[in-house]
């Protein structure tokens, strides 16, 4: 018989837990059956990674992919262990000694940058800070933001930058049966964006609903044809194009054919420079050096993700992501490193929605399975000590399952007290660390 597979996944978001999940179903699955031990690591003490703290609240039903991952979690063979951060409480080399295989799933925890002058005044912010701080992450303090701004500036069109503009002018009322935390609904009901969606005039730059406005190939309308959501998503604009303002208080704009060149301002922010832009008759985007100031006190980019490099990992600076042949973590020379994966985002960059991670988990375990079929895998420490007793030995506890789980209790509680839905989220880190701790117990 087989010997048990003892493998460390890093990272406790939908890439991790499904990662966790297929190491379970596939190992069952072979002929014989291999049993296989998952312990998943995260650097936070609360699991789900971008389900709990990127998904904007009032997406009830994406949300809810947190409760099939919290089965991942419940199952026999698989154990979380909070508050272990690569790098700092773990190293690399603690990972290989302590497991068979270690599979690397921290996701993209990284902004991307717009590099134009002006882009670090107070006042201009990563989207990315402004979920997090909607979103409750405990690296996020509830006093992050102040909504004194009158006018903010999103770049970028993205479902981030969709969901930051959404949040931005939702009637808070409408968010009270969500988890966001109190702090920030109270700061969100106190903004000078209060009016509900319904109630927000939404404009299109004049003669920017037109595809082919600023396109000498004029392949717009000809893709619109041939593209049934590109099609779909012209009617929208072009329905949003056609509205005469209703004179609301609040005011969405939609611009097209832009790209910011500058942040203005000199204490702060007080506007975003940008140039227009056209295709060419090649296709390539080229700037025509029309240059509009917009006025905004506030300005968010949302710009895409980017993974970071964990210490001792090979990652790619271009690709931002870990050099990989279908999940095996590949050396300097192109060869892959025994007994390391990778899964996820870090693994192929930030793309797909959240169901992709599952197939691209399937993937990863399949080499892993693949390479360690029929017993201890090559480079093996024979006499391996448990990862717990390792931190235990260096006075590091970990945060459990059961002490997340008091964490979702007190949520429960406080919004049964606030009269707010099935949970509000805990305000601050000490809060939850205080729970976590407390309920640990190996």
């Amino acid at each position: 018989m087989t010997t048990p597979l003892h493998v460390a996944v890093v990272g406790s978001g939908p890439a991790g837990l499904y990662t966790a999940e297929a190491l379970v179903k596939q190992a069952a699955a072979l002929d014989p059956p291999r049993q296989v031990s998952v312990d998943v690591l995260d650097r936070l003490p609360t699991p789900y990674g971008l389900v709990r703290y990127g998904v904007a609240p009032d997406h009830p039903s994406i949300k809810s992919i947190a409760e099939y991952l919290r089965g991942v979690l419940e199952h026999e063979h698989v154990r979380f262990l909070g508050g272990v951060r690569l790098g700092g409480e773990v190293t690399r080399e603690d990972l290989l000694s302590c497991y068979d295989a270690v599979v690397y799933a921290t996701g993209a925890m990284r902004d991307r940058r717009m590099g134009i002058e002006g882009e670090d005044l107070p006042g201009s912010y990563a989207a990315t800070d402004f979920v997090n701080w909607y979103c409750g992450h405990p690296d996020t303090g509830p006093d992050a933001f102040t909504m004194d701004a009158e006018s903010v500036a999103v770049v970028g069109v993205g479902n981030v930058a969709v969901d930051v503009a959404r949040i931005l002018v939702r009637d808070p009322d409408e968010l009270r049966r969500t988890d966001v935390s109190q702090p920030v609904l109270e700061a969100l009901t106190g903004s000078k964006v209060r009016e509900v969606l319904a109630g927000v005039d939404i404009v299109v730059g004049a003669g920017e609903a037109d595809p082919d406005a600023f396109d000498a190939t004029a392949s717009g309308a000809a893709l619109a044809d041939s593209d049934r959501r590109v099609r779909g998503n012209l009617a929208v604009i072009n329905n949003w194009a056609a509205r005469i303002p209703a004179g609301h208080a609040r005011r969405l704009t939609i611009r097209f054919w832009l790209r910011p060149v500058k942040v203005e301002g000199t204490e702060r922010v007080s506007g975003l420079t940008v140039e227009r832009t056209r295709l060419d008759e090649n296709g390539r985007l080229t700037g025509t050096g029309e240059l509009e100031t917009i006025p905004a006190q506030m300005v968010l980019r949302s710009v895409g993700y980017q993974s970071v490099p964990l210490p001792g990992i090979p990652f790619d600076e271009r690709t931002h992501t870990v050099p990989n042949a279908e999940g095996r973590v590949l050396g300097p020379d192109g060869a892959p490193l025994p007994r390391e994966y990778v899964a996820g985002w870090l693994k192929r960059g930030p793309t797909g929605v959240i169901g992709t991670n599952k197939s691209d988990a399937a993937q990863t375990v399949r080499s892993l399975l693949a390479d360690l079929a029929g017993g201890a895998p090559d480079g093996a420490a024979p006499n391996r000590v448990p990862l717990v007793d390792v931190l235990a030995g260096r006075n590091v506890a970990t945060v459990s399952y059961a002490g997340w789980l008091k964490v979702e209790r007190a949520e429960a509680e406080l919004a049964a007290a606030l009269g707010r839905g099935a949970r509000v989220k805990l305000a601050s880190r000490d809060e939850i660390d205080a729970l976590c701790w407390e309920a640990d117990v190996q």
